[in-house]
């Protein structure tokens, strides 16, 4: 447990970064990634150069992992937080002077910063909300004093042999205030995870597989019946081809009696219930007149 609170206080160092704008001209001071020169540019929340963080009473540059630092009489430069040269910085009411030194601030210059004995707007730095870097310095510093008691009582928490005593409260009570510090066994949870995911997995291929059948199943109906309207409508077609009166059929052709020979043209012919064939006129011949 001790582990796991120096482990979260060192990666939560760099946590609570912001960019420092200057209240006058309204522009960010960055810091350049060879040289060591700081300028003042627009802010782009985006950028590493821009970002900086209070660490103890030193300002730390993100980008380039070094500190701003006062390099000669009134010219300021970033250098290494590990070197004897850096800075460190009083804040106050926005203003920023080097710590020792109180009639010197940090100042907007036209090519970048510098110190001056001016308290105007060009001393004065904020975030990009307009917030006093001051509080920035204070936030940083109550979160340290927190993960200082956090790990403080945690070392009372496995150190101490009699709670009851030490603490004046049940072993109840204080499991239930010290709820953040217990270690507990994730092993059931963990177990209880894998078995859920695992299931979830296997329906989500089960739904998959029932989805694809369906899929398929429903192309194969709609190409069936598409096939069947296409058949359809090419007996339509042919049956609109073929003629009307059946009675001109080559069949019917064949039962049809054939024309007596001594039939002439001109004569009306009578078929009689019997089935016979004769001339309605008959022209007597010439003699029988």
């Amino acid at each position: 447990m001790k582990f796991f609170w120096i482990t979260s206080f060192f990666l939560l160092q760099d946590t609570g970064a912001f960019l420092m704008k200057n209240a006058k001209v309204k522009l960010c001071l960055q810091a350049s990634p060879m040289g060591g020169n700081v300028s003042l540019e627009d802010c782009n929340p985006e950028s590493d150069f821009q970002e900086w963080s209070w660490q103890g009473d030193s300002l730390r540059n993100h980008g380039t992992q070094s500190c701003l630092s006062v390099v000669e009489a009134n010219s300021v430069q970033t250098r290494l937080c590990s070197s004897m040269g850096y800075t460190r910085w009083n804040c106050s009411n926005s203003l920023l002077s080097p710590l020792g030194s109180s009639q010197s601030y940090l100042v907007a210059r036209k090519k970048g910063v510098a110190l001056s004995n001016v308290q105007s707007l060009k001393a004065q730095w904020q975030d990009v909300e307009d917030r006093s870097v001051c509080k920035e310095k204070a936030a940083k510093a109550e979160q340290g004093m927190y993960f200082l008691a956090a790990l403080a009582s945690t070392q009372v928490y496995e150190h101490a042999t009699g709670t009851q005593q030490v603490l004046g409260v049940d072993q109840e009570e204080l499991e239930e205030l010290l709820w953040f510090f217990r270690r507990e066994d994730p092993s059931s949870w963990n177990y209880s995870i894998l078995v859920l995911s695992s299931m979830a997995m296997i329906l989500g291929l089960v739904l998959l597989t029932i989805n694809i059948a369906r899929n398929r199943k429903r192309k194969l109906l709609k190409y069936q019946e598409a096939a069947q309207m296409t058949q359809q409508a090419e007996m339509e077609a042919k049956q609109g081809l073929m003629p009307v009166q059946q009675e001109n059929s080559p069949s019917e052709l064949e039962k049809q009696e054939p024309v007596p020979q001594d039939q002439r043209s001109g004569d009306v012919m009578v078929q009689w219930k019997d089935g016979t064939i004769t001339s309605l006129y008959t022209d007597s011949p010439e003699h029988a007149v």
